[in-house]
């Protein structure tokens, strides 16, 4: 009956069914095999473009659209994005500075710009807040600093763990919001002794710090939104095992070629401390 259905002859079908694979199908399930363990290894946030990029880089060679077709029979894709982007408070009277950065999130070199915002983490809890440090040479997270509260002391911490990590040259650009927080005297006199040059974004326009929201949209879609979080310090455990054991050393960025951020400061001719001639 179902030769009849299909309108072949049964020797037909028989011979179909005993014929062995072909050497193209046979590629596909050793290709499919490797894209599996490769997502499952990268935590599975990995869309086909790093997953082809991390195929390129072991010596496996497919086109992307062969990536695309079998990550798609297998049902892998990476997370859909979450977005949610708080309200930022500015403080009357503060001291705002000038957008310098005017949008330019190309940097020549390392510790010539950073970008900077703050982030809250739902928990059981109550609200755990991140804030983020970034390098725009490499995206590198360069600092950053965890509380229960925001404020210019969670910002401070940041601010000090990069500039003791990375001892940058006077006349670094720091970009920032508007924010009570970053427009506090403290933070603006620690910015001043760095000899830092000050940069904020203009009043509600989240474009003039697209690269921070950018990486916050990242975090979110590959760690934060993945589980719920019932205390801080579970929260705490794993964006700090993101950031230092996966985002830093592993993750591929497209804006690097498919780099990690270590690796691709690793590639660079200028040492990290210093300007070059």
């Amino acid at each position: 009956m179902l030769c009849q259905t299909l309108e072949v002859s049964q020797s037909g079908y028989y011979a179909w069914k005993s014929r062995e694979p072909s050497q193209h199908c046979r590629e596909d399930a050793r290709l499919s095999a490797d894209i599996q363990q490769l997502f499952l290894e990268h935590r599975q946030v990995y869309g086909s473009p790093r997953i082809h990029a991390l195929l390129k880089a072991r010596s496996i060679h497919c086109s992307r659209k062969r990536v695309v077709r079998l990550m798609q029979q297998l049902g892998l894709s990476a997370q859909v994005k979450k977005r949610r982007k708080p309200t930022t408070r500015s403080a009357s009277g503060g001291r705002f500075a000038p957008n310098l950065l005017n949008r330019q999130f190309a940097a020549r070199v390392p510790n010539q710009k950073w970008v900077t915002d703050t982030k809250a983490v739902a928990t059981a809890e109550g609200w755990l807040y991140l804030a983020v440090i970034l390098d725009l040479f490499s995206r590198m997270v360069v600092g950053w600093a965890m509380a229960a509260t925001e404020d210019e002391h969670l910002v401070e911490l940041a601010l000090r763990m990069a500039l003791a990590t990375r001892h940058p040259p006077a006349g670094l650009l720091h970009h920032s919001d508007r924010g009570s927080e970053f427009t506090s005297d403290r933070y603006l006199a620690l910015l001043q002794e760095a000899g830092c040059e000050v940069s904020m974004s203009r009043t509600g326009d989240c474009y003039d710090n697209a690269a921070m929201e950018a990486f916050f949209a990242t975090l979110t879609k590959e760690c934060t939104a993945r589980v719920r979080f019932q205390t801080r310090q579970e929260a705490r455990s794993a964006i700090f095992e993101y950031l230092e054991c996966f985002y830093n050393p592993v993750r591929l960025h497209s804006t690097l070629q498919y780099a990690s951020p270590v690796a691709f400061e690793q590639a660079t001719p200028f040492p990290l401390h210093e300007s070059p001639t």
